[in-house]
């Protein structure tokens, strides 16, 4: 796996540290992370389902990772659209993989593709698209 020192800092967040994200996989442009079933962040208490949140959460999160591969540098970002559509929830008990990669990046914006999925990343739990704003700051990390 061919990673770089940026990514352990993006799973430094508060959101990150809840959800307890790991690292997979990363690429160039691209990184998978996993998002670890928890009951803490069941949001359907009925059929034991992640909460949508805690999804959308990790794929912004593997948004920025893909941003920081890409750019190989820890310019602070700021998720200016990033729509999510959830297709279905994963199984009960089932961890969530998200693969994002960052197919453009300008000056200012990047641009990024996201895919949640449980074993499959042909059928998925959600699908995302993403712009973001590139500072010219460093990112905060603790």
């Amino acid at each position: 796996m061919d990673t770089n020192p940026y990514l352990e800092k993006i799973c430094q967040t508060p959101h990150a540290r809840k959800l307890n994200l790991k690292l997979v996989n990363a690429g160039e442009r691209s990184i998978t992370l996993k998002l670890p079933y928890s009951k803490e962040i069941i949001g359907d208490s009925v059929n034991n389902y992640i909460h949508g949140g805690a999804v959308s959460t990790a794929i912004d999160t593997a948004c920025g990772a893909a941003i920081f591969q890409l750019q190989n540098n820890l310019r602070a970002l700021a998720t200016l659209d990033l729509r999510v559509d959830h297709i279905r929830p994963a199984a009960p008990g089932t961890d969530i993989n998200i693969f994002a990669e960052c197919y453009h990046l300008t000056h200012t914006i990047a641009f990024v593709r996201a895919t949640a999925f449980t074993d499959d990343i042909g059928a998925p739990t959600a699908t995302a698209v993403g712009s973001f704003i590139r500072s010219n700051k460093q990112f905060p990390v603790s």
